[in-house]
């Protein structure tokens, strides 16, 4: 059994609502094979925590960057609260170790994963401030987010990828990228995408998103590794 109190030390915020806590962290998945556990599955939660975490990043970019534009703010705030960047974070204070997944589930440790821990780390920014306020979350993410915008910004990676790849690639090869579905999954509240890049016929990268958008973003970011193009 999942002992939420050992989470509750390693982040210093504990709940009066132990069940937020554990709701938290529970994927529909596990709801299927265990329909008497009491509780819903974290997707509410984590339209809640998606919010909130908007607002506070937002805040945060407002005030440290104030000369700025609205777009290179927007841009930062997408790098900044993508799903890689945020399940690294989640990564990072264990919130693995935690995750209440169906068995099947629990055995991708793949890209999967990387969409299961950014949804519950938005579903537990939701559930503190639910349980311990706006002042509470708001400390949470500062500890373990947003100093990741120091890399962004000084890497650039909030530049727009698809922008930036094509730019590269008709530079160095003189062609234009193109992004292919290469597959499809998840039901149609929650759908994910998997999209390749290619130069000519050849793959040269893949990225996985909720949406096509994002997953061609996600792939222009992944070639611009490949390529070494991130100056």
């Amino acid at each position: 059994m999942i002992n939420f109190s050992d989470f509750e030390k390693k982040t210093k915020i504990v709940f009066k609502n132990k069940n937020l806590l554990k709701q938290a962290f529970i994927h529909r998945s596990y709801i299927n094979e265990n329909p008497k556990v009491g509780l819903s599955h974290n997707e509410r939660l984590e339209f809640l925590g998606d919010a909130v975490l908007e607002l506070i990043v937002t805040t945060y970019l407002f005030e440290k960057f104030p000369n700025y534009t609205e777009g290179e703010l927007t841009a930062i705030r997408s790098a900044l609260v993508n799903a890689m960047i945020i399940s690294e974070a989640a990564g990072e204070i264990g919130m693995n170790e935690y995750l209440l997944l169906s068995k099947g589930e629990a055995k991708d440790g793949g890209k999967a994963r990387v969409y299961i821990l950014a949804n519950t780390y938005e579903a537990y920014i939701g559930a503190v401030y639910l349980d311990r306020g706006y002042g509470t979350a708001e400390k949470f993410v500062e500890q373990t987010l947003l100093s990741k915008t120091e890399e962004i910004v000084a890497k650039k990676l909030w530049r727009d990828a698809k922008s930036l790849v094509q730019e590269k690639a008709q530079e160095y090869f003189s062609v234009t990228p193109a992004y292919k579905v290469l597959r499809e999954s998840g039901l149609d509240h929650d759908k994910h995408f998997s999209v390749g890049i290619f130069f000519g016929p050849e793959l040269i990268a893949s990225g996985r998103g909720k949406s096509k958008q994002e997953a061609e973003q996600e792939a222009a970011r992944a070639a611009l590794k490949v390529k070494n193009w991130l100056d």
